[in-house]
């Protein structure tokens, strides 16, 4: 079971990092349209803030799982780096358990979030409704459900080669 579970965590966890790194370029390809336009052809175009705004938030959301996963999330680690070994498994613990139940909360919410905006156009981006474009908060925030019961059950996988891609350090 652990082998599989991993397994589908590793590809979803690459998954996400692709959407998240074409939203990056996406967004770094986008703003500067925008302003060409508005302050070079002398002509405001109205999609290029909401398709930024959408990819930056696809980006914080579901980059934010990866950087969970990866072990590259901020974390100010002062205090309990200063406990025995034992508090500071269980505060590892204690904080893995409140991702959980913040990530839940986050998911719920923004899951009727995009229920209750489904139906509702973005007035600059007609192709999308509002409900879509929030879609990233209640997907990101699964994908760090998972990535928090993973590493729950089997420990950390920021040493995992999936993960390590990229990483010289």
């Amino acid at each position: 079971m652990s082998h599989w579970y991993l397994r589908w965590m590793d590809k979803l966890y690459m998954l996400a990092m692709v959407i998240a790194g074409l939203a990056l370029l996406v967004m770094t390809i986008v703003i500067p349209i925008g302003i060409f336009s508005r302050y070079v052809l002398n002509r405001g175009e109205s999609w290029p803030e909401p398709i930024a705004i959408i990819c930056m938030v696809t980006f914080t959301f579901i980059g934010a799982a990866v950087s969970y996963r990866a072990g590259s999330h901020i974390a100010v680690n002062m205090l309990t780096d200063r406990l025995p070994a034992a508090l500071q498994r269980l505060c590892a613990r204690l904080v893995d358990l409140l991702m959980l139940v913040i990530s839940a909360l986050i998911f719920w919410y923004s899951y009727q979030l995009c229920l209750e905006l489904w139906e509702q156009p973005v007035a600059e981006f007609p192709l999308l409704t509002s409900g879509e474009s929030y879609l990233p908060l209640p997907v990101g925030s699964a994908l760090l459900i998972l990535f928090v019961v993973e590493r729950l059950l089997f420990g950390s996988q920021e040493s995992r080669p999936v993960v390590m891609i990229g990483n010289h350090s």
